[in-house]
């Protein structure tokens, strides 16, 4: 028996790609915008995270390549030696304002953000509070960190409390996604962040696809509650509204001092490349100089929403431009993908053990850059699609 015959014995997606079923590792031939290129045909993008339609901005194109000429492709080593560039400090100060904290700190995926933030934080005999449907590298962040990761029923306040009782007195972490990224729905950061001042533990909040999002400025869903004096830690990514690839940590300054000098993601892996820096910083201009871009997202996020429910889907408990449609069994999932693929609509299928058994979804998440016509155009082929798979 070797090591490696679990990947040689791996067949299940082998199996899945000849029967025609395998919606993953696509591959776009083309800019990420409203519609895209796959395989040659021309699709509309229903599936992306680029909720401000910005990564094809000649704006953010012209930062990244000025950014380029002037620094190179990459800084050849870790932000702790020689890879800290002028550009990462601007860049870190505009991220803190944009937030409302003292300071911030950028990582080179929003991945290793939260694994070094977590990981850093939470000791050997203190504890991480978690919602059941917190983000996977949440989840990975816990379990590189030597606390005990405690889990509570989605944006369950009552069982959020009955954890925090068990462990009053010890040192916690509570970790929430301000908008979850397959149920597409709220944080209920009010509350958590009143549970923390009550048994006196400590708040971080997952921003990721809630900056551009959420607040008349974007900042997200701390902001857009009125909570920013209470979450101790807010983090961001720059794959989606921000156009680019990374993430940051913001905080008091004393926090972000110290997770300099701990976090080991941050300290052993090279820093966020020139382009990148530069391509979030001019997006966050944007952002300030264009707010209907937000005003335009939510009023396609409304129709949407509003059309799917006349039409008989399952949104659950979605308020954001993340919408999920329940469809059931795997069967239902694949099946919509498939049809929708062969329409030229570019869906995502989210499967068991991303979702529980026999709650599959189809994920469609939507930009500000979508016109009427396209989303009426996906519509009708939703329509069609479902009605002919009976699932509304």
């Amino acid at each position: 028996m070797s090591l490696l015959d679990k990947c040689y014995n791996f067949q299940d997606a082998k199996r899945a790609m000849a029967l025609g079923h395998y919606p993953y590792f696509r591959v776009i031939s083309s800019e990420q915008d409203t519609e895209v290129i796959v395989n040659g045909k021309k699709m509309l993008m229903m599936g992306s995270n680029s909720y401000l339609g910005l990564t094809n901005h000649p704006r953010i194109m012209e930062a990244a390549r000025k950014a380029v000429t002037k620094y190179g492709t990459g800084c050849a080593g870790s932000r702790f030696l020689n890879g800290t560039l002028d550009i990462h400090i601007e860049l870190e100060h505009e991220l803190a304002q944009y937030v409302g904290k003292e300071a911030s700190l950028a990582f080179a995926a929003g991945y290793m953000a939260n694994l070094g933030t977590i990981s850093a934080m939470v000791d050997r005999g203190e504890y991480i509070v978690t919602d059941k449907l917190d983000h996977a590298s949440i989840i990975d962040g816990c379990m590189l960190s030597f606390g005990k990761m405690l889990r509570y029923n989605h944006n369950d306040m009552e069982n959020l409390e009955d954890v925090l009782q068990r462990i009053e007195g010890k040192n916690a972490l509570i970790v929430v996604d301000g908008i979850f990224s397959m149920e597409g729905d709220i944080a209920d950061i009010p509350h958590v962040c009143d549970l923390a001042k009550k048994y006196n533990t400590s708040v971080m909040v997952d921003e990721a696809h809630s900056l551009g999002v959420l607040h008349e400025t974007g900042a997200g869903a701390t902001m857009c509650c009125g909570r920013t004096r209470d979450v101790d830690l807010i983090m961001g990514t720059f794959s989606k509204s921000l156009a680019s690839v990374g993430g940051f940590i913001a905080g008091d300054t004393d926090i972000i001092h110290y997770l300099k000098h701990k976090s080991r993601p941050l300290i052993f892996s090279a820093s966020l490349p020139p382009a990148s820096a530069a391509t979030v910083l001019e997006a966050l201009n944007i952002i300030k100089e264009e707010p209907e871009r937000i005003v335009r997202l939510w009023d396609n996020t409304h129709f949407m929403a509003t059309s799917f429910k006349e039409m008989g889907y399952d949104i659950g408990t979605s308020c954001t431009p993340v919408i999920p449609l329940h469809v059931g069994n795997v069967e239902n999932a694949f099946g919509m993908w498939k049809r929708l693929d062969e329409e030229g609509v570019f869906i995502n299928p989210i499967i068991p053990p991303a979702v529980p058994q026999n709650d599959c979804l189809i994920r469609c998440s939507f930009m500000s850059t979508h016109t009427r016509p396209q989303l009426e155009r996906a519509l009708d082929k939703f329509k069609e699609i479902g009605k002919e798979l009976h699932i509304i």
